[in-house]
């Protein structure tokens, strides 16, 4: 089944009439996302891609029912209207496909979420991916892209890097695994929902087997994932590769978001994190599969 989506997923998308919005909505559509209508203040009435078109969240819920996922397509400076919006119409998971938020709207809206029960991925996310049964927001790209890259298989993934994102994923397919489910968590610095929340959720997914992560250097997700494993609260294989690692201490690298603190973040801690908690580390993205396929071996397949 994967995480998070599924086929029965009941998306919406804010700002379905914009070229963004309308662009993605019919690529989640060729996908087979279960895309049930989109928001576009002033337009409603209107259709796009064959999606119903309604003023607001609310409006479209009423209209339509349950909503599980909202994809969000507007600017920076009025998302977090856009994210309160959702979380008031009671949208269960929000994804922000939105850069460039000012630092104090992510906070507010990251606060916002989790004192209603609505997820937020991102913000910053391209989205995330379950092959085979539906994808929100635009990982993959494409229909042609999103079947090459992604095959239905027993690996998690997850990154902070977007572009990244399908690297793992082709990766996995070509050595015969394939994926579970694929997460962008976001490249903003802060963010709704980190990599150590989404372990629990494959933890408890039954076709998941393992992990496998593409680690950037600054951050410290890879440390908290680190902290999760120690704690028991992931028992699974759990592989990084850590992008960067060459780079001298102190030089910028990557996303603006990608900070080392006071010690932690940098190549060598995250690595050492992971070790250390029982997981393992990959010396370049084509080792994954086989140290996933040797441990998840001894486990007997389980």
């Amino acid at each position: 089944m994967g995480i998070l989506i599924d086929r029965t997923t009941r998306v919406i998308v804010q700002g379905i009439t914009g070229r963004e919005g309308s662009l993605r909505a019919r690529y989640m559509k060729e996908y087979g996302t279960n895309v049930v209508a989109g928001t576009s203040p002033g337009k409603g009435g209107q259709s796009v891609e064959g999606i119903p078109v309604y003023h607001t969240v609310r409006a479209a819920v009423e209209a339509c029912g349950r909503v599980d996922f909202s994809v969000v397509f507007v600017p920076g400076r009025v998302l977090l209207p856009a994210v309160k919006e959702a979380a008031d119409a009671g949208v269960l998971n929000v994804v922000c496909c939105v850069e460039s938020v000012p630092v104090h709207d992510a906070m507010a809206m990251v606060e916002y979420c989790a004192e209603r029960g609505t997820r937020l991925l991102g913000p910053g996310s391209i989205g995330a991916i379950t092959p085979g049964e539906a994808v929100v927001g635009w990982l993959g790209g494409s229909l042609e892209w999103a079947n090459s890259f992604f095959a239905p298989g027993p690996i998690g993934v997850f990154s902070r890097s977007g572009g990244q994102s399908g690297t793992i994923p082709w990766v996995l397919r070509r050595a015969g695994l394939g994926v579970s489910s694929a997460v962008h968590t976001g490249t903003e610095p802060v963010l709704g929902t980190s990599m150590a929340d989404l372990l629990p959720l494959f933890e408890a997914d039954a076709q998941t087997k393992g992990v496998a992560v593409f680690s950037e250097i600054g951050g410290t997700q890879e440390e908290e994932c680190a902290a999760v494993i120690a704690s028991g609260g992931f028992t699974k294989p759990f592989v990084i590769f850590v992008a960067g690692a060459w780079a001298p201490e102190g030089q910028r690298f990557s996303h603006a978001s990608s900070i080392v603190e006071r010690g932690r973040g940098s190549a060598q801690g995250k690595m050492d994190a992971i070790r250390a908690a029982g997981g393992f580390v990959a010396a370049s993205p084509n080792d994954i599969p086989d140290i996933l396929k040797d441990r998840i071996a001894s486990l007997g397949g389980k």
